[in-house]
């Protein structure tokens, strides 16, 4: 079966973590994602630690053929080409490229894409129909649409830093760099938008992007500017203001989460702690007093699990149809049986070896039931396409080919593997 995008052709100038994170889940869904890395350096993730190898992972190279695991995640599905848009000829065949593609994704920071003409206003009048997209930390407008940001930064400058975690306790970001996550699934949803509004209209557009924004915008469903009104701390640790109970609470062996949404689920939780003449309390069935009186609201629970093994509580958790779950590390939960079963956990290959790794990326998270949708291809090799597609979409011959190789402005892909 054919792929939803299959003949959309993208050129994807991103690097590191939410520019990958777009074009990855655009070539999942079969667009044709070409990676264009300058021949002298390439891209920073592909021969960056941890290492990934035939002896396994390290933060050093134990071989010759390890490769940065970052890039093996983040680069399946895609083609890659060397060129330098430096050069005045390497910005000629970029435009040659432009003709041929549906859109161009970067993530420079603002003004680089100008610096180096290959921004929309430079593009739109090579290709008019072309989609641009732009993803920064903060936006192309803004007092501060210049600072450099990474994921900690923006996860202090939109407040997320500062409600979580328990109350009177230090800033402490998420577990891994979500802002980056966020934005880059958000950024391959306004692709998909403007590629829907192409199909309509035959226009193109610009995709102006934010980190901030999206983040932002994810998290403030949450009436955090209420929080000082309605008397409750703005670091909230596992609770959430609307329920309770809603923690996390040892048991014997381990964690459980249990979560009550409505008072149902409560009077059936109740009834498996063994306190079912607290239903008849109008305090204990009044979800704003539990809310306020949450830690008496954890006792009770606690009470509990400590005298339950992990299995044994969910086991009773489950009859009832409570919602709870064990506290999973994170390598149990790449051996969950149902992350397994959904294919959320997928081998990743080293092309220089051709072989698998000792190490898994994640699969592709939407499930289509009429197109597939899947990395079907291991990250390439960096420059691995260069010679194939500037001769198919540059129309340029094997000889103009070498000889660009020979003045830097295309990259033999040989060079950068062999780079320590």
């Amino acid at each position: 079966m054919s792929k939803i995008l299959e003949n959309i052709t993208i050129l994807d100038l991103t690097r590191f973590f939410s520019g990958p994170q777009a074009t990855l889940l655009l070539s999942g869904m079969g667009a044709n994602v070409i990676k264009i890395d300058d021949p002298k350096t390439g891209d920073p993730s592909a021969f960056s630690p941890p290492f990934a190898g035939p002896n396994g992972v390290a933060f050093h190279k134990q071989t010759d053929t390890d490769m940065g695991l970052a890039y093996l995640k983040r680069a399946r599905g895609k083609k890659s080409i060397n060129l330098d848009l430096k050069s005045s000829e390497g910005h000629a065949i970029f435009l040659q490229l432009v003709k041929h593609a549906d859109v161009v994704v970067d993530n420079f920071s603002v003004g680089v894409a100008s610096r180096l003409k290959v921004d929309y206003a430079n593009l739109c009048p090579v290709n008019p129909s072309i989609i641009y997209c732009s993803l920064t930390g903060y936006g192309s407008t803004g007092p501060d649409k210049n600072l450099k940001a990474y994921d900690l930064m923006v996860q202090a400058a939109v407040g997320l830093m500062s409600v979580t975690g328990e109350s009177g306790s230090p800033p402490v970001k998420t577990g891994s760099p979500i802002s980056d996550a966020i934005s880059g699934a958000y950024s391959a949803m306004g692709i998909l938008g403007a590629l829907f509004h192409k199909q309509r209209t035959g226009q193109g557009q610009e995709i102006d992007v934010s980190m901030a924004d999206c983040l932002f915008s994810m998290i403030y469903d949450e009436p955090f500017d209420c929080y000082q009104q309605l008397g409750i701390p703005q670091r909230q640790g596992n609770r959430i203001m609307r329920f309770s109970p809603f923690n996390v609470y040892e048991a014997i062996d381990g964690w459980l989460a249990i979560g009550a949404a409505t008072n149902r689920d409560w009077a059936e939780l109740l009834g498996v702690l063994g306190k079912k003449e607290l239903i008849d309390d109008p305090n204990m069935m009044n979800v704003g007093w539990r809310i306020e009186n949450n830690a008496t609201i954890d006792r009770i629970i606690s009470n509990w699990t400590q005298g339950e093994t992990t299995h044994s509580g969910l086991e009773k958790l489950n009859a009832k149809n409570i919602p709870c779950s064990p506290v999973r590390t994170m390598q149990e939960a790449i051996q969950w049986e149902q992350l397994q079963q959904r294919k959320m956990i997928s081998s990743l290959v080293n092309p220089l070896t051709n072989a698998t790794v000792t190490a898994s990326g994640p699969g592709f998270p939407i499930k289509f039931s009429k197109t597939p949708a899947d990395y079907d291809t291991p990250s390439p090799i960096p420059g691995e396409h260069t010679e194939a597609l500037l001769a198919s979409l540059a129309n340029l011959s094997k000889e103009e080919l070498l000889a660009l190789i020979d003045r830097g402005v295309i990259g033999n892909f040989q060079s950068l593997v062999t780079k320590p």
